[in-house]
């Protein structure tokens, strides 16, 4: 099988191309970098059409692949409009970022490619750009009548109003959303971060009275006292008494039948002699 050659490389790499964009856009350009392997260029709102021009026609980026929105709103200008451009001749793309807030417009790039028509429309309909110019700028994802932008971090997860078709009226109705789940009030602050408040279903463990203190050992019961004891005087007499220690047995004149001789006056018993093979000893 013959091999088959192409005039882009497998892979293109990204040495010289940072300098050489930046060179050609000149003033337009408000910061470039390099950044997980992607040629990334911020360039004023204004000069976006003619930046992507240069692009297109001075350095092969022939292709718009997407364009898409990011959302900070911490900042003035609240939003990035990010355009991405693939070179077909050389296999390379590159990343151009312009800021917008909710007012101010992007000029359109359907001059230089139709397809941003409908991209323009994507980014306007989940974050609310407006790109002046563009001659059909409506709601391309949501329904009509839809209520905000999706997209944003400030729109609600469950949104603002809600669609279903109601089988009284035969058709479908938009009706304000209703929560009647109390969890769906979220709350992203973490307990273990300083929350002042009770977290749902540790209401009985707040309010619990703490536990006893662990109870003191008994004192021991001593009898330090002969009125302690609770036996009597007689009682506490008679142990008072020293009981003297055991002495030699008594002998007595008259002889016990049956009972055993002293132990000192037994006399030691003598031992037998073994049995020769005779049978003699």
């Amino acid at each position: 099988m013959a091999q088959v050659l192409h005039s882009a490389p497998k892979f293109a790499s990204n040495d010289g191309v940072l300098e050489t964009l930046t060179a050609a856009l000149g003033a337009a350009v408000v910061a470039a970098r390099e950044e997980y392997g992607e040629v990334v260029i911020t360039v004023a709102r204004a000069e976006i059409e003619n930046v992507l021009r240069t692009l297109r026609d001075d350095h092969q980026y022939q292709q718009l692949m997407e364009i898409a929105g990011v959302d900070y709103p911490s900042r003035p200008e609240r939003f990035d409009v990010v355009y991405m451009l693939l070179s077909v001749t050389k296999n390379h793309r590159v990343m151009v970022k312009v800021t917008a807030s909710e007012s101010t417009p992007v000029p359109t790039v359907t001059t230089l490619w139709p397809v941003a028509g409908w991209l323009e429309r994507e980014v306007y309909d989940m974050y609310g750009v407006i790109f002046a110019g563009n001659a059909d700028l409506r709601r391309i994802l949501t329904d009509y009548g839809f209520e905000g932008h999706p997209f944003r971090k400030d729109f609600p997860l469950t949104g603002y109003q809600e669609l279903r078709y109601s089988e009284e009226d035969k058709r479908v109705v938009y009706e304000p959303v209703k929560l009647a789940q109390d969890l769906r009030s979220f709350d992203f602050m973490s307990p273990w971060e300083g929350a002042d408040y009770v977290l749902p279903g540790d209401e009985k463990a707040v309010q619990a009275p703490p536990p006893p203190p662990p109870a003191a050992p008994p004192t021991p019961k001593v009898t330090e006292k002969p009125a302690d004891t609770g036996a009597g005087e007689a009682t506490n007499k008679a142990a008072a008494k020293k009981v003297a220690k055991p002495g030699a047995p008594k002998r007595t004149a008259k002889a016990e039948p049956g009972a055993p001789a002293p132990t000192e006056s037994r006399p030691a018993r003598k031992p037998r002699a073994k049995k020769t093979d005779g049978g003699k000893a």
